[in-house]
């Protein structure tokens, strides 16, 4: 199983957005209004902190390999060859330099009206890292910062994503 996890104000700024673009799931007027939504769990799909919570309790499983978003975005070659390794596949140099360019977001985002139709354009915004920083204030940054260290500051998961999100900003 390959757990990807990501910095969850990441995750808050991309689902207001995809929130706004798909018309079947609620819509907001205002960040103000998802941010409040997202942190009291009334998302369609569920808390994220409980879903890293409840992953966390398989993180040591050798059948599971987690790694962030943020860690694909700073070095994919690397992230590539650890996810072929985990799962026994080797892969030559041109194999390698293939996936690493056909899983980038600009190749998805470039190919997104045949993989996806209608939908590549809400499900492929940016892509980026610290999006967040263009909507959060300080108050909400505080409030979501508290919400990881409740819910999964002392984990292996929690960990991971402070590491990747907060010691490397």
């Amino acid at each position: 199983i390959l757990l990807l996890i990501r910095n969850p104000k990441d995750v808050a700024t991309s689902f207001y957005h995809f929130s706004n673009g798909m018309s079947p799931l609620p819509s907001y007027e205002t960040w103000d209004d998802f941010f409040i939504a997202f942190m009291t769990k009334k998302m369609p799909w569920g808390c994220y902190f409980e879903y890293l919570s409840k992953w966390n309790k398989y993180a040591d499983d050798e059948n599971v390999m987690t790694i962030t978003y943020e860690e694909l975005k700073e070095n994919p070659v690397l992230g590539v060859k650890n996810i072929a390794a985990f799962f026994g596949i080797s892969l030559t140099e041109k194999e390698l330099q293939t996936v690493v360019e056909r899983s980038s977001f600009q190749s998805m985002k470039k190919n997104s009206q045949k993989t996806h139709g209608a939908f590549g354009n809400i499900l492929f915004r940016k892509g980026g890292v610290s999006d967040w920083k263009n909507l959060f204030n300080e108050d909400q940054n505080e409030k979501m910062d508290k919400a990881f260290e409740e819910h999964v500051g002392g984990t292996k998961l929690g960990a991971k994503l402070k590491y990747e999100v907060y010691c490397k900003a």
